[in-house]
């Protein structure tokens, strides 16, 4: 597979692949253009995939706030155009990158929006939760790497390693996707995420469950919801269960709902069988 590294006014940006369809796909809170590898080299014929770090994450850490989704969806866009993806481009995200898709979506014409696993809002907070703790709590181990130094790369993947999500699914793609999220010198590695870009998109995304419905109500292309059936950390629940995804379904007559047997809120991604059902839906 064809790689190519490149720079959108400062923001980092990989094309997987060669061909003249193009697919521009957006990452999570925590993650990096590397979460979308496996999905990349599983295109078929003439097509290409375009991802990028997020301002806050990955080689597009130092870029500065004010952060939440719509100021990402704004990247979005503008990368899009940088590359040429037209109205005749998919638009993909996962996860935090599904409900950026859903505002950049809102914006302007693309041929099909894919959200994987993200994208409708989730349920209200009570009045007595604070929305950072209420990301915290849901996002667990990905946040608590935020505030840790690691001696080497090795105790980095060992970390990630010992996460359920990744138990037994361990691949190439998975280890180079972490190995592209650390910086810093020997001994003080730490993960490339800015810990204040995560809390505030964290935080826009249960304040602002309206805005987000609303670019969900806007979006005139055909769009796809494809659901993990297991969650962050691998329990039996996803991040969008029946129960959430069913208003949705109903409120949104051209939603697409599907989903994708056998992987969790990270494995969807990154398991061979799961991203080729992702790549399918992303080009069909």
């Amino acid at each position: 597979m064809t790689v190519e590294f490149d720079e959108v006014d400062g923001q980092r940006i990989a094309t997987f692949g060669t061909g003249p369809r193009k697919i521009v796909a957006v990452h999570g809170i925590t993650a990096s253009l590397m979460a979308w590898a496996t999905v990349g080299r599983r295109l078929p014929d003439g097509w290409s995939l375009v991802a990028m770090d997020l301002r806050g994450r990955g080689h597009s850490a130092s870029l500065p706030g004010p952060y939440g989704l719509p100021r990402h969806a704004e990247d979005v866009l503008r990368v899009a155009e940088h590359v040429g993806a037209g109205p005749d481009a998919v638009l993909t995200g996962h996860s935090m990158g599904a409900y950026v898709a859903a505002l950049a979506a809102g914006q302007r014409a693309f041929a099909k929006v894919v959200l994987v696993d993200g994208g409708l809002p989730l349920p209200p907070l009570p009045d007595d939760v604070d929305p950072d703790a209420a990301t915290q709590a849901t996002l667990g181990p990905a946040l608590e790497r935020l505030r840790q130094t690691f001696a080497s790369p090795e105790a980095y993947v060992d970390f990630f390693k010992a996460h359920p999500a990744f138990a037994g699914n361990w691949t190439s793609d998975v280890e180079a996707y972490v190995r592209y999220d650390l910086t810093g010198p020997d001994g003080a590695l730490t993960s490339r995420a800015v810990g204040e870009a995560v809390l505030a998109d964290g935080r826009w995304m249960r304040v602002e469950r309206d805005r987000i419905g609303a670019a969900l109500e806007r979006i005139t292309a055909p769009l796809v919801l494809l659901r993990a059936p297991r969650g962050l950390l691998d329990q039996p629940v996803g991040l969008l269960p029946d129960d959430l995804a069913a208003p949705w379904i109903e409120r949104l007559p051209g939603l697409r709902d599907e989903l994708v047997p056998g992987c969790n809120h990270y494995t969807i991604l990154f398991d061979e069988r799961c991203a080729d059902i992702v790549a399918a839906r992303l080009t069909s």
